[in-house]
C-alpha cells in the first residue's frame, strides 16, 4: 500500500514511464482505460462509468496492466537504460559547463551544446 504523497507521485511517474515505453504492447481496451487512469487520474468509479464496466473490472484491469508493464521492463529494461542514459548525458553537460566556466574551448562548448540537445530530446 502507498504510504505517503511522495510514494504516490513516484508510482504515478513510474506508471507513466512504463506506459510510454510499453503501452503499445497492451490491447486497445487496456491502453484506453489504463492511459486515462494514469494521465487523467480518474477514479475507478469514473472509469467504470465511462467504459460501462464494474469498478472491480477497472481495478483488475489496472492491476493486470501494472503487472504486464513491470514484466516487460524486467525483461527489456528500456526504462532503466533510458534513465541511466539521461543521467549520464546530464553529467556530461554539467562537466562541459563547468569546464567552460574555467576555460572555454570550441570543443567544450560543442560538447555542452550537444549534451543539451540530447537532454531536450530525451
Amino acid at each position: 500500500m502507498i504510504k505517503n504523497k511522495d510514494e504516490r507521485m513516484e508510482k504515478i511517474v513510474e506508471q507513466g514511464l512504463l506506459f510510454d515505453f510499453y503501452g503499445e504492447l497492451l490491447t486497445d481496451h487496456q491502453k484506453k482505460i489504463y492511459g486515462e487512469a494514469i494521465s487523467e487520474d480518474l477514479s475507478l468509479s469514473e472509469l467504470a462509468e465511462v467504459y460501462g464496466i464494474s469498478r472491480q473490472g477497472v481495478h483488475d484491469l489496472i492491476k493486470r496492466c501494472d503487472r504486464l508493464l513491470a514484466e516487460y521492463e524486467e525483461k527489456l529494461q528500456l526504462v532503466e537504460k533510458f534513465l541511466k542514459t539521461k543521467e549520464n548525458v546530464n553529467s556530461i553537460y554539467l562537466y562541459a559547463k563547468q569546464l567552460n566556466s574555467k576555460q572555454s574551448t570550441v570543443q567544450s562548448i560543442q560538447i555542452e551544446k550537444l549534451a543539451e540537445e540530447i537532454l531536450c530530446e530525451l
